[in-house]
């Protein structure tokens, strides 16, 4: 698929899976059941990457061979065509659709042979801004006051001006002690590090800088900042011997290495995302007059190009647990 049309049919497709595994989840929206959401959108984009005309390979999935029916690190999927690297999120936020909460989506990238880091199913520390900016304006092992103070002189604001993502969790008491300390303000979020990570480059969203620690696989699909031109720095964070022996087994040895969004996902990524609740970034799932409509977005590595996609899909309406 080096051709400009393989590629464009490759977005599409990719985009496809996303809009089938948004579907699938919105059926469980606001219904209080976490596992059907998760369990659900998992069978879907199971049944829609088998469509893609790859031969593709789980780098980043739902978990180990043995730990998850769908989708499973290792796992082949595709109807045949280039040999490539998948990393899929069906459901970022099942709290989030459980609950009826913002910034749920459904996820895919994929890159070719090798492009994906290795993730471990462990902790990572993040660090993201937007497009614009000198190289290395912030520095994930500088103080939440030095990166805010640079990035203010950056964007020729006040730091009482900037806006930074973090998740709401307990872990990030002393981060957000401290932002709040230089003035600036949170936006706190209770999932989606992947919609938060990529609400730092855009400039609708009204983030500036997203920091805070969050899973390696979803570091690894938020590098798709890097798509729009934005800055990613992260850590993987090794709380016990457990962590130590995920990331041997993923051939990490350094435990100190500081990765960026190059390192994390490289070469021609292919990037879609489609909204199941209402976030910074995209509209969740809605019915147009019984019609289900659908809000996503695609982005491919080196173009620098974002398309938004507006789907309406005039189709019987099915069970997301059909094949749970």
């Amino acid at each position: 698929m080096n051709s400009p049309a393989g590629r464009f049919s490759l977005v599409m497709q990719a985009v496809r899976a996303t809009e089938a595994t948004a579907l699938a989840a919105a059926e469980l929206i606001g219904r209080g059941d976490e596992r059907a959401a998760d369990e659900g959108a998992a069978a879907a984009m199971h049944r829609a990457l088998a469509e893609i005309s790859v031969d593709g390979t789980i780098r980043i999935g739902e978990g180990a061979q043995g730990e998850t029916r769908f989708l499973h690190v290792g796992e082949r999927v595709g109807c045949g065509g280039p040999t490539v690297d998948v990393a899929v999120m069906a459901l970022e936020g099942t709290t989030a659709v459980a609950r009826d909460e913002a910034n749920a989506l459904s996820v895919v990238a994929i890159a070719g042979d090798g492009g994906f880091l290795n993730a471990p199913d462990i902790y990572m520390d993040k660090l993201a801004v937007g497009a614009d900016l000198p190289a290395d304006i912030v520095d994930i092992d500088e103080s939440p006051d030095r990166n805010l103070k640079e990035l203010a002189r950056a964007r020729r604001v006040e730091v009482r001006d900037l806006t930074v993502c973090i998740l709401d969790r307990p872990r990030h008491a002393r981060l957000i002690s401290e932002v709040r300390a230089t003035g600036a303000r949170i936006k706190l979020i209770s999932d989606g590090d992947i919609s938060g990570v990529i609400a730092s480059a855009w400039p609708s969203a009204g983030v500036d800088v997203y920091m805070g620690v969050g899973g390696a696989p979803h570091g690894v699909l938020a590098a798709a900042l890097a798509c729009m031109g934005g800055q990613m720095q992260s850590r993987l964070v090794f709380r016990g011997d457990d962590d130590r022996c995920a990331a041997a087994e993923c051939g990490i040895t350094d435990e100190d290495r500081r990765y960026t969004a190059a390192d994390l996902a490289s070469g021609d990524v292919t990037f879609a995302a489609t909204g199941v609740t209402t976030g910074a970034i995209l509209q969740g799932v809605r019915l147009d007059r019984g019609v289900p409509v659908t809000h996503s977005l695609v982005l491919r590595a080196g173009r620098k190009k974002v398309r938004y996609i507006e789907a309406h899909h005039r189709i019987a309406r099915r069970s997301p647990v059909d094949e749970a």
